[in-house]
């Protein structure tokens, strides 16, 4: 319960800060003139006219009326005589400023600035004298958050007043109506500054969306490190390095590597659980040579397998090619550093002489004349037109020495071969691109841009259209808002909105409501309201009805949880007293007596004398401290005695018979009682149970 009372608390704070927002607006009085040192009614101030200003600051109302203030009033102290020069004095301090801390700006105001006369010297006098009045100045502006001053001037009559002014937000709220909050912080819920609109610009080495999360070192392992401050790479368990991008191994591992925490890969001629077992001779010793592999056998013992070019055992020994006579057709073999080469004799050739040479005599050109060289050892084909090749075997095609560019196809017909090229290019290989633009088909002082077989027209402020030959409908999208009627503008103007009554702004978009007030004695001043302040101060009434509701409730709840854990308590008591009772209880079968000739009479005129002597006991006092008792035979030697008495009665074969006795047991009341009752309760056949109640 606590924790959803906590979020619907942050919830409404959220709410109302952004609703109600924290501004200053600023005015700056500058000059004051009344040269005629006159009052409004045209009475002449004696000796001179010793000024102050009240300043009124309210809604946006489209005649400004005198009110309540609903942003903030002011009232100055004296500041000069007739006319002067507003300056900061220790009394007055400029600019004059008006918080909005209930407020968001809503973008517009209306402004009073009235002129008062003050007889005394120091002290300003009551504003409701309206033959104190100088002058009265009243704006209504629209106004948007920034530093800079907008400067104005006022004139009324024989008076004129210059100032300036401005709406800022103050620290740590941002935007448009100053409602936005962005606080700076550097600790556990965050690290980051403000930017200019407000939002969250975190300092150097973290991020997050409150910039909560540090950026760890550059190149640190995000799955085997992390860090609680930026540029710290703190390994978890089982990695190291720099970067905690290297496993630990095994403690005890002595020849071995790893891939994964506590491994413990055994490097070659290694082995064992640890790596610390030599398992071969090749690994320590190397005895092959040549870059042969070694393999080992066991016991010692290797064997290597030599690269090409070497042999022996330890493949020391370099191998010559030429001991296989690879040469045929008596060639001689050559040995080289990197093999051999064998020279073949006249008329052979190839790489082991195994290939005759062919001459003029073996006819191998396929077309054209064959003609001997080097003392016919050699030929060479002289190829006719359209062949070529060694043996002029290849038909040559015409269009190899004739490439189109540009996607172009080589066509040959006859004799003759030329390129057909795609739509938008010419020339003989297709390398120019026709220029669609040469024959100016933008109109209206576009601008052409050339495409691949096509262009496009880039139209003028006004034009539309493919070739920009359409002019623009400015009042096509309906920019006009809540009925009003768009007119195109001129050529290269933008379109106009005519608004209907009660709208206003470039596309009708602000509504004005007249404010309904109590007749006044001036019909011209009517009141208008803030639909905006309207609005905040609703859903301030619905957080608070809100809020309330919340509370009763928890309220109940809690109420509740007292209540059941009170009679569960209850509940435990009784249940405890439950299990004493039972406990005094004997069970039906210690009172059971198989007798059918056992005299009940005597026995209960026995437990009536009985009865009849006992005095009333309280079970809640120590009865073997008590005096009066003292003397008293006690309840067991009083059954002791009934028996006895019973017994002397009950003739000799009903005294020893064989069944059991019927036995009186003693009930205790939970209540503390005077009298005992005796019951004598027959359960079953030839069965009797007496038991005696206290």
């Amino acid at each position: 319960m606590a924790t959803w009372f906590t979020f619907i608390i942050a919830i409404v704070i959220t709410i109302f800060t952004q609703v109600l927002g924290s501004g200053v607006f600023e005015l700056d009085l500058h000059q004051f003139q009344n040269n005629r040192s006159l009052l409004a009614n045209g009475i002449a101030c004696s000796p001179a006219c010793r000024t102050f200003f009240r300043v009124c600051l309210k809604n946006y109302q489209t005649i400004v009326s005198p009110g309540d203030c609903y942003f903030g009033s002011v009232v100055t102290p004296v500041l000069g005589n007739n006319s002067f020069s507003v300056m900061e004095d220790g009394t007055f301090t400029k600019p004059i400023r008006l918080p909005l801390t209930h407020f968001a700006w809503p973008g517009s105001f209306s402004l009073i600035i009235e002129a008062w006369y003050s007889p005394s010297a120091d002290l300003p006098e009551d504003t409701n004298n309206p033959a104190s009045l100088i002058s009265y100045f009243s704006i209504q502006r629209k106004l948007e958050v920034g530093d800079e001053w907008s400067q104005d001037v006022q004139s009324g009559g024989q008076t004129e007043l210059r100032y300036s002014y401005r709406f800022i937000c103050i620290e740590n709220y941002y935007g448009d109506s100053c409602s936005k909050i962005c606080a700076p912080r550097d600790d556990r819920f965050g690290h980051y500054t403000c930017n200019p609109e407000g939002q969250i610009s975190c300092l150097p080495g973290w991020k997050g969306q409150y910039c909560e999360e540090s950026i760890c070192l550059k190149g640190c392992s995000k799955n085997n490190g992390n860090c609680s401050r930026p540029g710290d790479c703190v390994c978890r368990e089982g990695w190291q390095g720099t970067f905690c991008d290297e496993c630990k191994r095994h403690p005890s591992c002595k020849h071995g590597t790893c891939q994964q925490p506590w491994q413990c890969t055994c490097k070659e001629g290694w082995g064992g659980l640890l790596c610390d077992q030599d398992l071969n001779y090749c690994t320590h010793h190397k005895p092959c040579h040549n870059g042969a592999t070694c393999m080992n056998t066991g016991q010692g013992s290797y064997t290597c397998t030599c690269q090409p070019g070497f042999t022996g055992d330890t493949c020391d020994s370099e191998v010559r090619e030429c001991d296989s006579q690879p040469c045929r057709n008596g060639g001689l073999c050559l040995d080289l550093e990197n093999g051999y080469r064998c020279a073949c004799t006249q008329g052979y050739e190839g790489t082991h002489c195994e290939h005759r040479m062919l001459t003029c005599a073996d006819s191998p050109c396929f077309h054209g004349n064959c003609r001997e060289r080097d003392k016919g050892r050699s030929y060479m084909c002289e190829c006719p037109g359209g062949f070529t090749g060694l043996n002029c075997e290849k038909k040559v095609d015409k269009c190899t020495s004739l490439p189109c560019t540009n996607g172009g196809r080589c066509v040959i017909h006859g004799t003759t071969r030329w390129c057909s090229c795609r739509s938008g290019f010419t020339g003989p290989r297709c390398e120019i691109n026709i220029n669609e633009c040469s024959m100016n088909p933008c109109a209206n002082g576009a601008t052409c841009m050339d495409r691949i077989n096509d262009y496009t027209c880039i139209c003028p402020l006004g034009y539309t259209g493919r070739n920009c030959d359409k002019p623009t409908d400015r009042c096509a999208p309906k920019p006009c808002l809540n009925g009003g009627t768009c007119t195109d503008g001129a050529k290269g103007q933008p379109a106009a909105c005519t608004c209907p009554a009660h709208f206003s702004g470039p596309q009708c978009q602000y509504y004005d409501v007249p404010l309904l007030i109590p007749p006044s004695p001036s019909p011209s001043r009517v009141r208008e309201p803030l639909d905006r302040l309207h609005w905040a101060a609703i859903c301030l009434g619905v957080g608070m009805v809100v809020l309330l509701v919340l509370i009763c409730m928890a309220a109940m709840v809690l109420r509740h949880i007292q209540q059941q854990r009170k009679r569960k308590k209850d509940s435990e008591s009784m249940n405890n007293l439950s299990d004493v009772q039972k406990e005094n209880l004997i069970s039906d079968l210690q009172l059971k007596n198989i007798n059918k000739k056992l005299d009940l009479d005597l026995e209960v005129d026995c437990l009536r004398e009985n009865s009849q002597n006992h005095k009333h006991i309280n079970y809640h006092l120590d009865y073997k401290t008590s005096k009066e008792y003292k003397d008293e035979p006690s309840e067991e030697d009083k059954d002791d005695n009934c028996k006895k008495m019973i017994e002397e009665k009950m003739p000799l074969t009903t005294k020893y018979s064989e069944r059991p006795e019927c036995r009186i047991s003693t009930i205790c009341s939970p209540r503390d009682s005077m009298y005992q009752s005796v019951f004598v309760i027959a359960e079953e056949k030839n069965e009797c149970v007496i038991a005696t109640e206290v």
